[in-house]
C-alpha cells in the first residue's frame, strides 16, 4: 500500500494544524512521526482515517494487491480502505461498556471473522496482555489506562491490516509492555510487509522501530529522513535540545 498526500491542509481557527504539500509513504515502510505537542501528528492521522475533513488537498491509497491491477482509493470518497486498515488513536475507539472479549468479538465480526478466528488472532498478544486483559469479568471502562491502551492496540491488528496507524501507542504502558509492543510491531511488519505509521513523543521508541522518521512542527514537515540509527538519533536529539 502506497499512501500519497497532496496539498493537504487543515486549520482550526487561525491555527494551522496540517500543511503538507506532498508526502508519499511507500509500501512496507514503518514511518515514525515525531513532534512536540501541537505539531499536528494526531490531526494528520485523523485526516488519513477520514475522522475529520480537510480544508483542502487529498489523501489517496494505492492498492496494488490485485493481480494485474492497481486501485487508487480516496478515504474521503470511498469506504474500501477500511477493509485493509487498522488504527488506534485514543479511548474514543473503544466501546467501553463491553468486556475485552465482547469488544474483540465485535471487531472480528465486523471484519467477517468467526469467534474462533478472532480468538486465534488475539492469542498472539498473550504476552503483551500479561494475564490482565482476558478473563477479568469486567468492562473496558474499569481497566487502567495502560490496559485500555493495550485493548485498543490489539483491536487495531485483529483484521490483519495492510496499513496500521497507531497514535502514541507507548503512552500509559510500563517499560516491559513498551518493549513487548516494539517486538509486536517489528514482527507484524516482517510477517505481513505492512505499512505502519506510528507517532510518539518518545524519540527512542520511534528510532527503535521505524525505517523512516518524519518530524512535524506546526503541521509542516521539517525533516523527512531514513532511520540510519546513531546519525538520526543525534539529529533528532539536537533538534529537541536533548542534553547528551
Amino acid at each position: 500500500m502506497n499512501i500519497r498526500i497532496n496539498n493537504l491542509n487543515k486549520a482550526f481557527g487561525e491555527k494551522t494544524a496540517v500543511d503538507i504539500p506532498q508526502l508519499t509513504i511507500n509500501n512496507g515502510e514503518i514511518v515514525g512521526i515525531v513532534g512536540n505537542n501541537g505539531a499536528g501528528k494526531t490531526t494528520l492521522f485523523r485526516l488519513m482515517l477520514d475522522l475529520i475533513k480537510a480544508d483542502g488537498g487529498d489523501i489517496s491509497i494505492q492498492d496494488d494487491s490485485e493481480k494485474g491491477a492497481s486501485v487508487e482509493i480516496n478515504p474521503a470518497k470511498s469506504e474500501d480502505w477500511k477493509v485493509f486498515t487498522g488504527a488506534y488513536i485514543d479511548e474514543g475507539f473503544l466501546i467501553d461498556f463491553l468486556t475485552p472479549e465482547e469488544f474483540f468479538a465485535f471487531i472480528g465480526k465486523v471484519n467477517g471473522l468467526t469467534e474462533h478466528e478472532t480468538y486465534e488472532r488475539t492469542d498472539m498478544f498473550k504476552q503483551f496482555m500479561n494475564g490482565e486483559i482476558l478473563g477479568q469479568e469486567k468492562l473496558i471502562r474499569s481497566f487502567s489506562a495502560g490496559n485500555k491502551q493495550k485493548i485498543g492496540i490489539i483491536s487495531a491488528f485483529i483484521n490483519r491490516p495492510k496499513v496500521a496507524i497507531l497514535d502514541e501507542p507507548f503512552n500509559f504502558l510500563d517499560p516491559s509492555s513498551q518493549n513487548s509492543l516494539k517486538h509486536i510491531i517489528k514482527n507484524y511488519h516482517a510477517q505481513n510487509d505492512a505499512t505502519i505509521l506510528i507517532s510518539s513523543h518518545n524519540l527512542y521508541h520511534i528510532i527503535d522501530v521505524s525505517s523512516r522518521i518524519i518530524l512535524l512542527e506546526n503541521g509542516r514537515i521539517i525533516k523527512d529522513m531514513p532511520n540510519t540509527g546513531d546519525d538520526t538519533k543525534r539529529e533528532l536529539e539536537e533538534y529537541f535540545n536533548i542534553a547528551q
